[in-house]
């Protein structure tokens, strides 16, 4: 295992900021050494030293729970110096710039730089101004890289292949970086998608991604492989778009009906955190035999070693 994850590893990006700019071998690059971290995150000595002397800045500017904490814990499973900044106690409650930030930052020479910003593109202004890598840990609307490789390492963990599948993800399309993430990404790997939204939370160009667009759920998972739940974006909503949690459930929600219009086979999955009760109906969330969702967290730490490996090996 060891002599296995110490091993270079060549990917054609400096930085991890967007899956719009991998090529599909980099993905398939990214998931194969991802692989490798699942037994050893599963194993009692859980630590290697390959990142060791390398350090690493977590600079979370949104709330984040899951992505912030598995990021901290693959850098230090990897043996990295990691520091995460509390922005509340922060320069930039001062008024500084992410401008100024980055340039603070590079003054003290990390070795890679993992960002989530609330506005689009904030990722690609860092990475313009500081000399390591920089790894998108979701910007605004745009994108949010990791957990789609997540969402694929989970999906062929459990069914061993996506090209051929069928997967819908259903709920906020507007305003979700994740769902534009995994659409690029299961797209690349020759998924077949289906997109399902109620009609003002789903985006006007959405065709041009090559997807099948549904406003009926039931119509929208038939003989789907996958049903991806997605969050409701609620602080990035500038107005009312919906009448009621108990409306958008009934229509939107994933219950036992709904479900039952998908394979036998059919797998569940959610980015998290989730609304119980308007997303989804909270027994198939925990239904050991449907969800992935507890595995989605889980490997989600053996993703983010490898891509902090990878990148911060370039």
């Amino acid at each position: 295992m060891a002599a296995s994850t110490k091993k270079a590893i060549k990917i054609s990006q400096k930085h991890l900021l967007g899956i719009q700019d991998l090529s599909i071998s980099d993905i398939k690059l990214i998931l194969s050494e991802s692989k490798k971290f699942i037994s050893l995150n599963r194993s009692s000595s859980k630590k290697i030293d390959i990142l060791r002397g390398k350090t690493q800045i977590n600079l979370f500017f949104e709330p984040s729970t899951r992505t912030q904490s598995s990021f901290e814990l693959a850098g230090k499973r990897l043996g990295a110096d990691v520091m995460s900044m509390n922005i509340t106690n922060s320069a930039i409650k001062k008024g500084e710039t992410l401008i100024d930030t980055a340039m603070t930052l590079n003054a003290m020479h990390p070795d890679i730089i993992v960002i989530r910003h609330q506005d689009s593109g904030a990722c690609n202004l860092l990475s313009q101004k500081v000399n390591c890598a920089v790894l998108n840990a979701g910007d605004g609307r745009r994108e949010h890289p990791t957990q789609a490789l997540l969402d694929a390492l989970t999906i062929i963990d459990r069914k061993e292949r996506i090209d051929g599948l069928k997967i819908a993800i259903c709920g906020d399309i507007l305003h979700s970086r994740v769902a534009r993430s995994n659409i690029y990404l299961l797209n690349m790997l020759g998924a077949e998608i289906n997109i399902i939204a109620p009609s003002n939370l789903m985006p006007n160009d959405i065709e041009r991604l090559g997807v099948n667009i549904f406003t009926d759920m039931k119509k929208g998972v038939k003989d789907c492989d996958i049903v991806m739940m997605l969050r409701l974006q609620n602080e990035r909503m500038t107005s009312s778009f919906l009448s009621s949690n108990r409306e958008y459930y009934e229509y939107y929600g994933l219950t036992p009906e709904k479900l039952e219009y998908a394979k036998k086979d059919a797998l569940i999955m959610h980015p998290g955190p989730m609304n119980r009760g308007i997303e989804i109906d909270t027994h198939l969330a925990d239904d050991i035999n449907k969800s992935v969702i507890k595995e989605q967290v889980e490997l989600g730490v053996a993703v983010r070693m490898a891509c902090l490996k990878i990148f911060c090996g370039k």
